[in-house]
C-alpha cells in the first residue's frame, strides 16, 4: 500500500498536517499592521495621543528633602487649623458665659466728688438730719427709720468688694446695706454686704455692680423690690409716701459723673424726695424734685428707667395699711 501523508482521523475524515500554523502567523500579521496603522494615524493627526501611547510611564522621583518639606507644611496647616478651631472655640465659650452673667451697667459706678453748683439747698434740720441711735446712723424724715452708711467711711473704704476696694466701686453693696439694715432686723454693714454680694456673683470687676444686685439683695433678705422701668415722678411719689423704700442707678448728672446707685427713702408734703447717696452726705440732707431723679435715672440705651420700688413683704395673714 502507497502511503499518501494522510492518516485517517477517529471520524473517518483525513486532516492536513501543518495547517493551523500559517493562519496563526497570518493572524498576528494582521493585527500588527494594524496597530502599525492607528499608531502612525495617530502620529500623524495626533501626536498628543501619539505620545501617551508611546512614551514610557516615568513615576515624578521626589527628593528625601522634597518629601520632609512637604509633610512639615503639611503638619502646620493641620497646626494652623487646630489654634483657629481652639480659639474659635474659646471665643463662643466666652460669649457665651457673658451672656450668661447679669447685665453689668453701662457706665462704671466710680465714686468721685464730682458736684453740681447748682445742687438743691439742704432741708431744714427738722425735715431731715443726722441722728446716731444705738450705735447706728439714722437718716430722719422719711416713712422708713433710714441707717445710713457712707462708703467712703474709714471703717471700711480699703476692705474689698471682691477685688476692688469698697470706696470707689461699693456704691452697689453699701446702698443695699442701707435699705436691708431700715427694712429689716439685720446687722449688716458695708463690708459685710459687699463681701456677700461678690460671694453671690454681683460684683462687676472694675466696674461696681451688676444690675441684679438690687432685686437679688432685696429677695435674699426677705423684701418685695420691682424694676419699675416706666416709673414716672407721681407714681415714684407716691411709693415713697406709702412707706415704701426705692434704689435709683443715677447716670450722669448731679449724683455722679458715671454711674451711682443712691436710696430714696421718703418724701416731703411739698411734694420732694429723701435721699440716702452713699457716697455724699451733703446730696442726703437735701431735697431733691422727683423728675430730676426720674430723669438722672433713665437708662442711656433707652430701655426705660433704672428705679427698683421696695417694700416690706407682708407677715402671713398681715393685712396692708
Amino acid at each position: 500500500m502507497k502511503y499518501s501523508g494522510q492518516s485517517p482521523s477517529p471520524g473517518g475524515s483525513v486532516r492536513q498536517k501543518g495547517h493551523g500554523r500559517p493562519v496563526l502567523l497570518a493572524f498576528i500579521l494582521a493585527v500588527l499592521c494594524i496597530g502599525a496603522a492607528e499608531l502612525a494615524f495617530c502620529y500623524l493627526f495626533s501626536p498628543v495621543m501619539f505620545h501617551r501611547i508611546v512614551d514610557p510611564v516615568v513615576d515624578p522621583v521626589v527628593s528625601t528633602a522634597d518629601a520632609a518639606a512637604k509633610a512639615v507644611q503639611r503638619q502646620l496647616r493641620i497646626w494652623e487649623f487646630q489654634r483657629r478651631r481652639d480659639g474659635i472655640a474659646v471665643q463662643v465659650g466666652t460669649a457665651a458665659k457673658d451672656y450668661l452673667l447679669p447685665r453689668p451697667v453701662t457706665q462704671p459706678q466710680i465714686a468721685s466728688d464730682y458736684l453740681f453748683l447748682e445742687k438743691p439747698a439742704p432741708a431744714e434740720p427738722t425735715i431731715t438730719e443726722f441722728r446716731e441711735s444705738n450705735g447706728k446712723t439714722i437718716l430722719t424724715g422719711g416713712g422708713v427709720a433710714c441707717v445710713y452708711f457712707n462708703q467712703g467711711d474709714d471703717a471700711w473704704k480699703d476692705k474689698l468688694f471682691g477685688s476692688d476696694p469698697i470706696g470707689p466701686y461699693g456704691c452697689g453693696p453699701t446702698a443695699m446695706a442701707i435699705v436691708v439694715a431700715s427694712m429689716t432686723d439685720t446687722d449688716t454693714d458695708p463690708a459685710k454686704m459687699a463681701a456677700w454680694a461678690a460671694d453671690n456673683n454681683y460684683w462687676c470687676p472694675g466696674s461696681g455692680s451688676y444690675l441684679s444686685i438690687v432685686e437679688g439683695t432685696a429677695k435674699a433678705y426677705g423684701l418685695e423690690c420691682s424694676l419699675a422701668k416706666d416709673c414716672d415722678a407721681a407714681s415714684l411719689y407716691r411709693h415713697l409716701s406709702s412707706g415704701g423704700m426705692a434704689v435709683a442707678l443715677m447716670g450722669p448728672g448731679h449724683f455722679t459723673k458715671n454711674g451711682h446707685f443712691i436710696v430714696l427713702h421718703g418724701s416731703t408734703l411739698t411734694g420732694k424726695v429723701l435721699v440716702a447717696d452713699p457716697n455724699s452726705r451733703d446730696n442726703s440732707l437735701a431735697l431733691w424734685e422727683p423728675q430730676l431723679i426720674v430723669d438722672e435715672a433713665a437708662a442711656s440705651n433707652g430701655d426705660g428707667v433704672r428705679i427698683w420700688l421696695i417694700n416690706k413683704q407682708l407677715i402671713k395673714g398681715q393685712k396692708s395699711p
